[in-house]
């Protein structure tokens, strides 16, 4: 018995990515006139509240040559943060500000809150300036 149960948590524990969340099945579609990439969505309340929005659209301006962010129309709740985020993160800075990273880095704290990492490429958010995007369920 102790075997089966040692084996659980090992397979578990395979499952689970660097910063502790697994991804959901949720997919999202995310569109600009830049092009369209999808994301899988983070296992977490505030993924879940992201995808209970949708569909959004949402003009993102870019900062700090790393990231396009954008207001979401109400806030998200709370989830577990952290600083590092690699290209291709979705994030949450502040309970409304959503993040599409499109570079590595990391950020002060209190850091991030995971909401999903980008399947595509996501260096079509890699130019200066504003764009609009649209997210959606896929």
């Amino acid at each position: 018995m102790k075997y089966l149960a040692t084996t659980a948590f090992v397979a578990a524990s395979l499952t689970m990515p660097i910063g502790g969340y697994a991804l959901a099945q949720d997919r999202i579609s995310i569109s600009s006139d830049w092009g369209n990439v999808t994301a899988e969505l983070a296992d977490n309340a505030a993924a879940r509240a992201l995808a209970d929005m949708l569909p959004l659209t949402i003009e993102m301006d870019d900062h700090l040559r790393q990231e396009k962010t954008g207001n979401l129309p109400a806030a998200l709740p709370a989830a577990w943060r952290q600083r590092e985020f690699s290209a291709g993160t979705l994030g949450l800075w502040s309970s409304t500000d959503f993040v599409i990273y499109y570079r590595d880095g990391s950020v002060p704290s209190p850091g991030i809150v995971i909401l999903g990492q980008v399947k595509g490429d996501v260096s079509i958010f890699d130019r200066p300036g504003k764009v609009t995007i649209r997210i959606h369920s896929e």
